[in-house]
């Protein structure tokens, strides 16, 4: 686009009319407006760290079409996400390999991708292989850290991983963690059993993460020390959290949000691919039968156990809250600034920034947001 765009709206966090002029996809001026009270919330667009799938397009059942990437991205659109990652879990290296070329070939042919996909978050293989931390990745492709291993991959994916979640249990993981890091790539803790020692140690080599935290662990946990608090109390890390109501109880997320502070929090969605999906039985290749609950719960067919996510940020950011007792504002940093500023800068309005834009509107007590109009780049893609 080369004219000069005017997308209007409330400011979440003051209630009052704002105008963001746009051209060549960009903000390059905010000028104050008057509006109705009725007017839609304007925000910078959702940005989600963790997409394994959704609407029946997963990411993780063999390499990635560019079909099955632009389908998911446009559901993450109606939601209000403008930038994401997507995440393939633990699998064998070939396979691994395959899904990030496939999806480095999808965003270069894709104008639509390009904008969306900010990097690929690799989530494994180097994860605590026990029951319980591991959650549904396959054992059978557990393996140790591997600096040769991820060069192939980095290769593969044309140099698009930007984030790796691993356990820092491994002997190796610090030097590891420290060779990614190096390379500008973020490291994250999850799936893990370590002790508080080998979080301090990973921390000092330059993880700066937590995924999913207090999720991927064992359900039962020493009191303390315990590797939930030393990640919660490490000011350095940042931690990510689903709040889709089943993957954390309102009040842990609430406590949890607290200890880390709204700045060091971000929601993401760790939407898998059955998510939005009719309640039902489903076969998935990650977990066997799973159930669709009405209310959006994946559950692996006749036990308690979950088999991933099934709502997106809009829904998310709701639920944090209601749970955390958070304005909109609040909520809505944690699924935009705070998240957009490990991914390129986005997720703020502001002059020099991409024009990717939600309008929505929200009542205390919805259970999702209403994504009223979303702009990618200044351009409308959704009415």
């Amino acid at each position: 686009m080369s004219e000069t765009a005017r997308i209007v709206g409330r400011d979440p966090a003051t209630g009052q009319g704002i105008a963001l002029l746009c051209r060549a996809g960009v903000i390059v001026a905010i000028e104050p407006v008057e509006v109705r009270e009725t007017a839609p919330f304007i925000s910078a667009g959702l940005v989600d760290l963790q997409v394994n799938g959704y609407g029946g397009h997963d990411l993780n059942s063999g390499p990635p079409s560019r079909n099955t990437l632009e389908h998911l991205a446009r559901h993450l659109l109606a939601a209000g996400v403008t930038g994401f990652a997507p995440t393939l879990i633990t699998a064998s290296e070939p396979a691994l390999c395959a899904a990030l070329s496939s999806i480095a070939a999808a965003r270069r042919a894709s104008p639509l991708l390009a904008q969306m996909i900010g990097f690929v978050h690799v989530e494994g293989p180097s994860i605590d292989p026990a029951d319980g931390p591991r959650g549904a990745h396959p054992l059978e492709h557990v393996r140790p850290p591997s600096l040769a291993e991820f060069a192939r991959w980095q290769s593969a994916a044309e140099g698009l991983i930007g984030l790796v979640t691993l356990s820092p249990h491994y002997p190796d993981a610090p030097a590891y963690i420290a060779a990614l890091v190096a390379q500008g790539v973020l490291v994250a803790l999850g799936h893990t059993g370590a002790t508080p020692g080998q979080i301090t140690a990973a921390v000092d080599a330059g993880a700066t993460l937590s995924t999913h935290l207090g999720n991927g662990a064992a359900s039962t946990l020493p009191r303390h020390p315990n590797f939930i608090w030393a990640q919660l109390a490490d000011d350095r890390l940042t931690a990510s959290f689903i709040a889709d109501g089943h993957h954390l109880p309102a009040a842990t997320l609430k406590a949890m949000l607290r200890a880390k502070t709204l700045d060091n929090a971000i929601l993401v969605s760790d939407a898998a691919a059955l998510g939005g999906l009719p309640p039902g039985r489903y076969q998935s290749p990650i977990g066997g039968a799973v159930d669709v609950s009405s209310d959006g719960r994946l559950g692996v067919a006749d036990t308690p156990y979950l088999a991933g996510a099934g709502h997106l940020l809009d829904r998310n950011i709701a639920f944090a809250i209601t749970a955390g007792g958070l304005s909109l504002a609040e909520g809505l940093a944690l699924a935009t600034r705070n998240p957009g500023r490990l991914m390129g800068k986005r997720g703020v309005l502001a002059p020099g920034q991409r024009a990717d834009v939600a309008l929505l509107s929200w009542q205390p007590g919805q259970a999702k947001l209403r994504i009223e109009d979303v702009f990618l780049g200044g351009e409308r893609m959704k009415a």
